[in-house]
């Protein structure tokens, strides 16, 4: 692939219900709060030996079985398929059964750990923060794609000859971009472009993704624009349906992290000819890996090294990369989610409760 880094896990605000898509060997767990529907999980298979360090006493607190949450930046039965060997090695390591969900939105799943209806979250920078700031959550860990912790949006569009100061040119994956941007790997880039979006229809994410709405619709503020007013804003609702809608015309821009186009391409491969990349955003820091507060300490210094040890594994890396196109687990870097927070500010979306 080229400079592809980035899975959006995404920032949560408005608090929606949290229903969620149903498949693969699901079982039902307890409904999210603000939704009526049930929460899809997949057990993970507790082996009768932990494999971990901690000792009896040391896990004579731990409860019995805890949820791994999943922000569904694709679809929801992939997700949870893709994530059982996960769930089935956590639930090994620490000798406790670990279930799996994948809400419907992403504000599900910074209302379930708040609510004690998910223990560990793999949240995307915005919602990150927000369920740090909102229920005290712990982030433990950080993802790295290409050796990079950080990601970009990139902005797409049907258009080309309006957006691009350039030929479109395709990269190694056929996939085209202007103003640079199939050969760059960080953002900001062709921001140029980014006035000429006044009036234009835009697929957004969701209300709540970092790549897939707060800093690009910082861009447009930064570009004289009000990211409301001035355009004609859509929710896709993921990263895919975003480009999708692009692609079938439904909207002339849209956003998404670099490079979604890549996940429909074998479905859809009209894309590589007609959704052309004219910009990214500045560089926003990767997704996060966070633990309930309330969880004894030894277990979620338990679960840290876990998680450890299974991205270590070739196994662990083909999960992980399959989940959320994860290449490493490293320590987070706690001040570099700052510029989230800014950002949000930035768009009128304060992260504090």
């Amino acid at each position: 692939m080229k400079h592809r880094r980035a899975n959006p896990l995404v920032f949560a605000l408005a608090l929606a219900g949290a229903a969620c898509t149903p498949g693969g060997a699901a079982t039902t767990a307890p409904s999210a709060p603000g939704g009526s529907a049930p929460i899809v999980s997949a057990p993970g298979d507790p082996s009768v030996e932990p494999t971990g360090d901690a000792t009896p006493d040391e896990r004579a607190d731990w409860p019995d079985s805890i949820v791994l949450g999943l922000v569904p930046s694709r679809e929801a039965d992939v997700l949870v398929e893709n994530a059982q060997p996960l769930a089935d090695a956590l639930a090994e390591a620490l000798g406790i059964e670990v279930e799996s969900f994948v809400p419907q939105n992403y504000t599900g799943l910074v209302e379930a750990m708040g609510a004690g209806q998910a223990d560990i979250g793999a949240f995307g920078p915005g919602a990150l923060v927000l369920a740090e700031e909102r229920y005290g959550v712990e982030i433990i860990l950080q993802s790295e794609r290409f050796g990079s912790a950080t990601y970009h949006t990139q902005w797409m569009t049907n258009d080309p000859d309006k957006y691009c100061q350039d030929e479109p040119v395709a990269d190694e994956d056929g996939l085209l971009g202007c103003n640079g941007t199939t050969e760059a790997t960080e953002g900001p880039l062709g921001e140029e472009s980014i006035p000429l979006v006044e009036g234009a229809t835009v697929a957004w994410v969701d209300p709540t993704s970092a790549s897939g709405f707060l800093f690009p619709a910082a861009q447009l503020i930064d570009a004289g624009l009000d990211h409301e007013a001035d355009v004609e804003g859509i929710f896709a609702g993921g990263h895919d349906a975003a480009v999708i809608a692009v692609l079938d015309g439904t909207a002339e821009v849209g956003v998404s992290f670099d490079d979604a186009r890549g996940g429909i391409l074998e479905e859809r491969p009209e894309v590589a000819e007609t959704v052309v990349t004219f910009a990214f955003s500045p560089e926003i820091p990767n997704d996060g890996w966070t633990v309930r507060a309330e969880l004894p300490d030894t277990l979620k210094d338990a679960i840290k090294q876990a998680l450890l040890d299974y991205a270590g594994t070739e196994e662990g890396a083909a999960t992980l990369n399959a989940i959320y196109e994860i290449d490493a687990l490293v320590e987070a870097d706690q001040e570099a989610f700052e510029v989230v927070r800014e950002t949000a500010e930035k768009v009128g979306i304060p992260i504090e409760d």
